[in-house]
């Protein structure tokens, strides 16, 4: 007599092709379905049974078969990622998506996705003219996708872990030597945004912290400064928002010719309040606008930096090399690594070390001598 089988249980029948079927129920969002699964012999097909009501009582279900990556992607951005990211980062993302992503892998159904796809298609945006640093972006973002896609039940596996993306070319830094540091400040003298350049090359603060400095998070008593906000860029505006990572929120101790210069800077900042009255916006920010508006960094570089550079007689560099310019000035002096991370607000010292690899190799001379120091006997002589 047979047993009757319970809800979802499978049955295993042979096919007139010589196969074996087992058949088998599950529940999704669209509702009941039966499904299949095939073998060679009653084992093999009672076996991918026995793999699949596993998995349906573990809530592994794989469902959704004809669901395009372009289908699947605009469920990831709008569900998992929407909200869970800063602004930027999230149109970043959607703008990679839709420009490089969609228009190659769309129309390929989720589930048919294979490596030799995503191969292909990271040759095809390299030979298209994409730097292996964008590319490299690119296949952070699908790999992310993926993974979302494994823990939401909808593959079995990120098909983007067997592939081999380019690896990201490094921008050049050109932070400045200590000699060009004392001619870009001389040079930023009498500047409306001395202080900034200050504060750029002291504290090693990062463009949009700097642009969102305000006059609350400055202690010039006590010659302190906390970094609490970043501006950025929300679709076509900027707006002020939260740092970058939690370990972005930090304080800084203010040098002498920092805080000096502040004073100096706040002073000139109310006599142009006083002036322009009912005409300033008073946000409370530290560097602004004629009218009080955050500047835009776009203008800062061209209108400001660049000129300055050029009047100190100095190659061209990105902003973010002054940022550079005060880890390494630290590094070579023999600050520990722990403290220049603090300062820049890293997440982790590994992206300090990683990022100035380059300063660290001169101080083995002085590593060595410092194990000299610490083996060497109060008579001189080394202990063997």
């Amino acid at each position: 007599m047979n047993k009757k089988r319970g809800n979802g249980e499978g049955s295993v029948t042979k096919r007139k092709d010589g196969r074996w079927m087992a058949r088998y129920t599950v529940y999704t969002a669209k509702g009941q379905q039966r499904k299949s699964v095939y073998g060679k012999t009653r084992k093999d097909a009672s076996d991918k049974l026995a793999k699949v009501l596993s998995d349906c009582a573990e809530g592994i279900v794989y469902e959704d078969d004809n669901m395009t990556m372009d289908e699947y992607l605009d469920r990831w951005l709008k569900g998992s990622v929407r909200g869970s990211v800063r602004k930027s980062t999230y149109d970043r993302d959607a703008y990679l998506v839709s420009n490089h992503i969609r228009p190659t892998l769309g129309r390929i159904k989720l589930k048919k996705l294979s490596p030799a796809h995503v191969q292909g298609f990271y040759r095809e945006k390299l030979d298209a003219g994409l730097s292996p640093s964008t590319v490299h972006k690119i296949h952070a973002i699908l790999h992310k996708a993926l993974a979302q896609a494994v823990k939401w039940h909808m593959v079995p596996r990120n098909v983007t872990e067997a592939t081999d993306p380019p690896k990201p070319t490094p921008k050049e830094m050109r932070p400045l030597s200590t000699e060009e540091v004392h001619r870009l400040l001389e040079a930023a003298r009498g500047d409306k945004l001395e202080a900034l350049y200050v504060l750029a090359v002291t504290t090693g603060m990062r463009q949009g912290e700097l642009l969102a400095l305000k006059w609350q998070d400055i202690d010039l008593e006590n010659t302190t400064l906390s970094v609490r906000r970043t501006l950025t860029r929300d679709g076509g505006r900027f707006t002020i928002g939260e740092p970058k990572t939690k370990k972005s929120r930090r304080s800084i101790r203010l040098t002498t010719q920092a805080a000096q210069t502040l004073k100096e800077h706040l002073s000139r900042q109310l006599r142009d309040i006083e002036m322009l009255g009912d005409r300033y916006e008073d946000r409370g920010l530290v560097f602004t606008t004629e009218t009080g508006a955050p500047v835009i960094p776009s203008n800062l570089r061209r209108r400001s930096f660049a000129p300055l550079l050029k009047r100190a007689n100095l190659p061209s560099i990105r902003f973010h090399d002054l940022r550079h310019t005060c880890a390494t000035l630290l590094l070579t002096k023999g600050v520990h690594p722990k403290f220049v991370q603090e300062l820049l607000g890293h997440a982790t010292i590994a992206i300090t070390l990683d990022t100035y690899s380059h300063v660290l190799p001169g101080m083995g001379d002085a590593t060595a001598r410092a194990m000299e120091d610490a083996l060497t006997p109060s008579d001189g002589v080394i202990a063997e």
